[in-house]
């Protein structure tokens, strides 16, 4: 069930079988000079679909922004700050929450160590303060890598690297502009700097030269099959 498609009338029957909104959350940012800034937003919204293809669920519209702190100084990166990130996360789960859903899973395509905190930080909040909510904060990286082992040759593979650029060549070859090369970026420990981007000049952490649409479909198959048993555990209340 895709929100953003139905009418008022098919909500209002869907939720007759279904209690559950899948949001996924994206970024707007660089991906290497081969993937598409919106790489996050594509991957954590096709899961979605295709877990709604499987079993009843309601998918919203993605949030195509996201909080970028590594790659804030690469060109196109456009980041929120976690403030307004957890406020986001606030104020939807509890307009779905007044609308009748009482499951959320709030899966991100973009893995950031703050983005990330801020959306489970949100989460825990949102629990102390609906009694009846059932709430998943899941990283669709951390699904696919799992998801990966066996198949991904890289070690360390983390971003526009073998995984993404695979994920990208199966769900949307026309936006992958070739490739880019192999990169591990090295931040200096504890110091904060300022020009990310002289310690990440490519973007790429890991190696896209290993990615095949094969790889790519598989890896997919194997996050949506975890998203539709979150769904399956929320919807049972196995949880609480």
């Amino acid at each position: 069930m895709i929100l953003a498609e139905m009418t008022m009338q098919q909500v209002e029957a869907g939720l007759q079988t279904c209690k559950t909104v899948y949001i996924p959350f994206g970024s707007l940012e660089e991906h290497g000079s081969h993937l598409p800034l919106s790489t996050d937003t594509i991957q954590a919204y096709e899961v979605g679909k295709r877990a709604a293809a499987q079993i009843p669920l309601f998918v919203a519209p993605p949030i195509p922004y996201g909080n970028c702190r590594s790659t804030n100084a690469h060109p196109g990166t456009i980041s929120i700050s976690t403030t307004t990130l957890r406020g986001l996360l606030h104020d939807l789960v509890r307009s779905f929450y007044r609308q009748g859903f009482r499951n959320v899973i709030a899966l991100t395509g973009h893995a950031g160590g703050a983005h990330r905190m801020a959306l489970q930080d949100a989460g825990e909040e949102l629990l102390d303060t609906l009694p009846e909510l059932r709430m998943a904060v899941v990283t669709e990286y951390e699904l696919a890598k799992e998801g990966g082992r066996g198949l991904v040759e890289t070690p360390g593979d983390a971003h526009a690297g073998e995984i993404e650029t695979s994920r990208i060549m199966h769900s949307h070859p026309h936006l992958v502009q070739g490739s880019s090369p192999e990169e591990y970026p090295s931040f200096p420990v504890g110091i904060l700097v300022r020009d990310k981007r002289r310690y990440w000049p490519g973007g790429v952490w890991g190696n896209p030269a290993r990615a095949t649409a094969e790889k790519g479909a598989k890896i997919e198959e194997l996050v949506v099959a975890r998203v539709v048993e979150l769904v399956q555990l929320l919807e049972e209340g196995r949880y609480v």
